[in-house]
């Protein structure tokens, strides 16, 4: 079976996963965890990429594997695609846990893609940024009603890696060709509803589970159900990854 690649969003740090790579691994999955924690300074997407792929490289070598998405990193599943193949090693699949995705013609930043996806959020963000502040700048307070336990709402808050507005603002690549492997949604909260819908519209197989951007962190065997759920309609079977229909 292909390694799966767990791909955490670039304003946290792996941590934000919790226990699902554990609940993956008793499932029978073979699971990679990149850590990227020095993309703080332009360019982010191409740090965050090239970091990624070292560490991937490192681990997997010219193995195949699945990339798995959250947040933030969605965005940045093409260029990691392209290194990994660079390394020799093929990329079977793409998931996007409630993940944004790939930028499209007309909306080429992080900002203008939330615009597509949610206006008046990016609005709001924009405003705050261009005044000096930092985003995610969320507090224990914020997290506690979804985030119930304080020992992963406060690893959670330990690993946020807040990103002025530069980082909003930095064009992203535009991916040439892509997918070159199948491709997939999970779509865990509401304010995801919109990239779901374009996952759809794409063709991609989606599946939902009703929870909230972090259920990795509070109800890692519902995220987990929601991933097998994905991969048996994209390969049949979990054990049908290292051989896709693209």
């Amino acid at each position: 079976m292909d390694p799966v690649v767990l791909l955490h969003s670039p304003l946290t740090s792996a941590t934000a996963w919790g226990r699902l790579p554990q609940v993956l691994r008793t499932r029978g999955l073979d699971v990679v965890v990149p850590e990227v924690l020095d993309d703080d300074e332009p360019p982010y997407a191409g740090r965050y990429v090239g970091r990624a792929a070292v560490q991937l490289r490192a681990i997997l070598g010219s193995s195949r594997s699945v990339l798995v998405a959250h947040s933030g990193a969605g965005g940045l599943m093409p260029q990691l695609g392209l290194a990994r193949q660079a390394a020799g090693g093929p990329v079977s699949g793409y998931v996007f846990l409630d993940a944004g995705l790939p930028r499209v013609l007309n909306a080429a930043t992080r900002l203008e893609l939330m615009q597509l996806e949610d206006p008046t959020f990016a609005d709001q963000l924009e405003s705050s940024l261009r005044q000096g502040a930092r985003y995610p700048d969320w507090s224990d307070a914020d997290l506690r009603q979804v985030i119930p336990d304080d020992g992963d709402r406060t690893m959670l808050l330990a690993g946020l890696r807040p990103r002025s507005l530069d980082y909003f603002t930095e064009p992203l690549p535009l991916p040439d060709d892509w997918p070159d492997a199948a491709a997939g949604y999970v779509q865990l909260s509401a304010a995801y509803a919109q990239p779901a819908a374009t996952a759809r519209r794409k063709g991609w197989p989606v599946v939902t589970r009703e929870s909230h951007h972090f259920a990795a962190l509070t109800d890692p065997d519902l995220v987990a159900d929601g991933l097998f759920e994905l991969f048996a309609e994209l390969w049949g079977d979990p054990s049908g990854i290292a051989a896709p229909s693209i």
